[in-house]
């Protein structure tokens, strides 16, 4: 009798080690948020603001401003879903070398992954930094500010730009995260995708490197949609992530 994908799923997680989980908007849609590439994703709503405009155009900066308020407001109450507790149960049965998401929302944080494992290649949602001096501060600091009628808060400190501490068109991604990606990447012996389309570079090319590095480890895709590298993954499955994890490690779903 021919192996199930689920059973196939089970058998790449029993006999691996070193798992490498790479998430995108798909794992998080699951709690409800939207997708920003789909029909009626962010995108088709809101054109983006690029980096470019937000620090030379002061109308482009409040608008960016008045849009992440309203996705916040939007997706304030999302929490994590099966899925992602699912990654938590891999850290928790030693087999997770890493986490690499796409996604700014902070829900792998919130279900219990180690932040020690997880690299937000484009950022976060739950921090904003001053463009001038690097400054940090959490989101809350900057959602109080709007709420009090701020249009584009500055920089209390020295009177910078605040912005989320996410990665915007035209803004270059952090070279040691990517790298560090990258460094999972080739040291893992199971690359598991969840929900990404595998379309944005260079982060989609993370799962190619794991096929066909020095290990040349397992490629599982699990997205409804297909992805440019389904024909080089060893496993595809086009189903709810939270549901398929979950029967593959045989906790509640």
């Amino acid at each position: 009798m021919s192996e199930s994908p689920i059973d196939k799923l089970r058998r790449f997680i029993d006999k691996s080690d070193a798992i490498v989980v790479f998430t995108g908007a798909g794992i998080s849609t699951e709690s409800g948020i939207s997708d920003y590439r789909s029909q009626g994703g962010v995108w088709e709503r809101f054109q983006p603001v690029t980096i470019q405009e937000f620090i030379a155009d002061p109308g482009k900066r409040k608008l960016y401003w008045q849009r992440k308020l309203a996705l916040y407001e939007q997706n304030k109450d999302a929490g994590p879903n099966p899925g992602h507790l699912a990654v938590v149960e891999l850290e928790r049965r030693g087999k997770l070398l890493g986490l690499i998401t796409q996604n700014i929302d902070g829900l792998h944080q919130q279900a219990g992954t180690a932040p020690e494992k997880i690299l937000e290649i484009h950022g976060t949602n739950q921090e904003v930094i001053c463009l001038s001096c690097q400054e940090i501060w959490p989101w809350q600091h900057a959602y109080e500010r709007l709420l009090k009628g701020e249009e584009a808060p500055d920089c209390e400190k020295c009177g910078g730009l605040l912005k989320p501490n996410t990665i915007s068109f035209g803004q270059s991604l952090n070279a040691a995260v990517l790298n560090r990606s990258f460094a999972l990447a080739e040291e893992c012996d199971f690359m598991l995708v969840l929900g990404s389309s595998l379309v944005v570079e260079p982060a989609a090319s993370i799962p190619r490197v794991a096929k066909q590095g020095n290990g040349g480890a397992w490629l599982a895709i699990i997205t409804q949609s297909a992805t440019p590298l389904d024909g080089l993954a060893d496993l595809k499955i086009a189903a709810s992530i939270g549901e398929t994890l979950s029967a593959a490690l045989a906790v509640p779903s």
